[in-house]
C-alpha cells in the first residue's frame, strides 16, 4: 500500500499539463505530496525532458512511484522505460492500472493528457499507487525484462 507521506515525482509535457495540475490539485486533498518537474504551461515543448527527470528518480531508487503524462502517455512511456529500473506503463482505465501494479510492478503510470476526463485520472492514479504486487509467477517474467546483449 502507498504511503501518502512519500513524494511523488510528476512530469508531463505540454498534452498533459493540465491534467497534471489537475492531479496534483485534486490528489494534494487527499494528503499525496508531489514533486512537480514541469512543464509548467501549455506551450508545446519536448515530452522526453520532462520525462527523464522523474524516469531518473525513481530509477535511481530515490522515489519508488512516479507519474508522466503527454498527450497520448505513449512516447512518456517508452522514453521513461529506457531506464534498467523502470517499469512504465501506460494506463487508459482503472483496470490497466491495477493490472500493471499486480502483474508488471510498474513503478510509474504514464497516462494520455489529451484523452483522458481528468476526474477518471484521479481514480486511476490511486488505484495505481495503491495496489500491491503479486509476486509469485509475475517475478520470474519481470526479471526478463531487462534486455541482456
Amino acid at each position: 500500500m502507498f504511503d501518502k507521506k512519500l513524494v511523488i515525482p510528476i512530469g508531463a509535457d505540454h498534452g498533459g499539463v493540465q491534467m497534471k495540475t489537475y492531479l496534483i490539485e485534486k490528489l494534494a486533498k487527499e494528503d499525496y505530496k508531489f514533486h512537480d518537474l514541469g512543464t509548467y504551461s501549455d506551450t508545446s515543448v519536448d515530452y522526453p525532458d520532462f520525462i527523464h527527470p522523474v524516469a531518473k528518480l525513481v530509477n535511481e531508487g530515490q522515489n519508488d512511484y512516479g507519474i508522466i503524462i503527454c498527450g497520448s502517455g505513449q512516447g512518456a512511456a517508452m522514453t521513461a522505460n529506457k531506464y534498467s529500473n523502470v517499469r512504465a506503463g501506460l494506463a487508459w482505465n482503472r483496470e490497466q492500472a491495477k493490472l500493471i501494479r499486480m502483474h508488471n510492478n510498474a513503478n510509474i503510470i504514464s497516462l494520455p493528457g489529451r484523452y483522458l476526463d481528468f476526474q477518471e485520472a484521479v481514480e486511476i492514479v490511486k488505484v495505481f499507487l495503491n495496489t500491491d504486487f503479486e509476486g509469485g509467477r509475475h517475478i520470474n517474467r519481470i526479471n526478463k525484462i531487462p534486455f541482456v546483449n
